[in-house]
């Protein structure tokens, strides 16, 4: 079994920053990609940043570029996302994805973490 967990999202007030990370645990070979996604209320999930296997490639939605950064620390299987000059339309629950492989089976797989709240408003 193979399992993401979340951590970090909260309330937090414009203009402010909160940092989430998302810990990989269980049966893992080896990590892929990773990334983030979030869904706001009444809206469907999107694509907030990703990021290769070693850093070497980091991807953002036009919404959060120049304000969110992707990382990733492959000795921990975690990736974080700090989040700066938070916008109220940043609202939502972020999810954390990964692309990996679990020992003794051959083809690699998408997990989804549970997601984590964060609420931007004064």
């Amino acid at each position: 079994q193979v399992q993401l967990v979340e951590s970090g999202g909260g309330l937090v007030q414009p203009g402010g920053s909160l940092r989430l990370s998302c810990a990989a645990s269980g049966n893992i070979f080896s990590i892929n990609a990773m990334g983030w996604y979030r869904q706001a209320p009444g809206k469907g999930r999107e694509l907030v940043a990703t990021i290769t296997s070693y850093g070497g490639r980091t991807d953002y939605a036009d919404s959060v570029k120049g304000r969110f950064i992707i990382s990733r620390d492959n000795a921990k299987n975690t990736v974080y996302l700090q989040m700066n000059s938070l916008k109220p339309e940043d609202t939502a629950v972020y999810y954390c994805n990964a692309d990996l492989k679990e020992h003794f089976i051959y083809k690699s797989r998408e997990v989804w973490g549970q997601g984590t709240l964060v609420t931007v408003s004064s």
